[in-house]
């Protein structure tokens, strides 16, 4: 009984460390091409632009904070952030979802609460 315990717990462990693989890991920034050149500071300017770090989503027309990050079942990540946007006062709450692409393991889709595709990133160089 005690063998089918420990097997049953190396399982689980090992399903846990998948998962934990499969994850979102933020540690390093993503980005779109402007977005890489951009993670410093303001260095070229784009109209397009996204930006994916550990902290913060930054579009060029907006700023987010996260507040909360939530990773999910299947390996995404759900955030709450708080966006400052350009031309406008104050900040407005914002929920997004960041999971891996189906084209491209590699790259991060971020993906606004409605459905919308808000870009796709990859880790910056």
């Amino acid at each position: 009984m005690r063998a089918i315990y420990l097997v049953v717990a190396a399982a689980a462990l090992l399903a846990a460390d998948q998962a934990f693989a499969a994850g979102i890991d933020l540690s390093k920034p993503y980005g779109d091409k402007y977005g890489c050149i951009n993670r410093n500071g303001q260095e070229v300017a784009a109209d397009q632009m996204l930006l994916l770090t550990d902290k913060e989503l930054i579009t060029a027309a907006s700023a987010c904070t996260f507040s909360d990050k939530q990773a999910q079942a299947d390996g995404s990540l759900v955030v709450q952030a708080q966006c400052e946007a350009e031309g406008e006062e104050g900040q407005s709450p914002i929920k997004f979802t960041i999971k891996r692409s189906k084209k491209n393991a590699k790259k991060l889709v971020v993906t606004g609460e409605d459905g919308s595709v808000m870009g796709e990133v990859s880790r910056c160089k």
